[in-house]
């Protein structure tokens, strides 16, 4: 097998996998997250993450990265301003810090 297929076969195995999840008593309900999201996805994060704009970052890892049990995202474009201004920053940083910790499993070696 060639290293690209390979490469690609990798990701699709960390994206197709069991959905993880976190139950918000808060909100009485289950968010579900996925062990691994596109660079594409993670762009945006980062890029308000990069304008300094850190509360609409963990707002927009939490619209694009939350799921229902079936991997539907469980909020809609929508629903942004209620999560901004309506919605417990506890609770937001709570299922930010579990959906983007999913991603984070290999460490950089430095020494390199």
């Amino acid at each position: 097998m060639d290293f690209r297929e390979n490469i690609k076969s990798h990701f699709k195995d960390k994206i197709n996998g069991e959905l993880q999840k976190i139950t918000i008593d808060e909100w009485k309900m289950d968010i579900y997250y996925k062990q691994s999201y596109p660079f594409a996805v993670e762009s945006k994060i980062i890029s308000l993450q990069q304008q300094n704009k850190t509360v609409e970052a963990i707002v927009e890892a939490i619209l694009l990265k939350a799921l229902d049990p079936e991997g539907k995202p469980v909020f809609k474009a929508g629903d942004r301003n209620m999560l901004m201004f309506e919605a417990d920053p506890a609770v937001l940083l709570k299922i930010a810090t579990a959906i983007n910790n999913a991603t984070s499993d290999y460490e950089i070696d430095s020494k390199n």
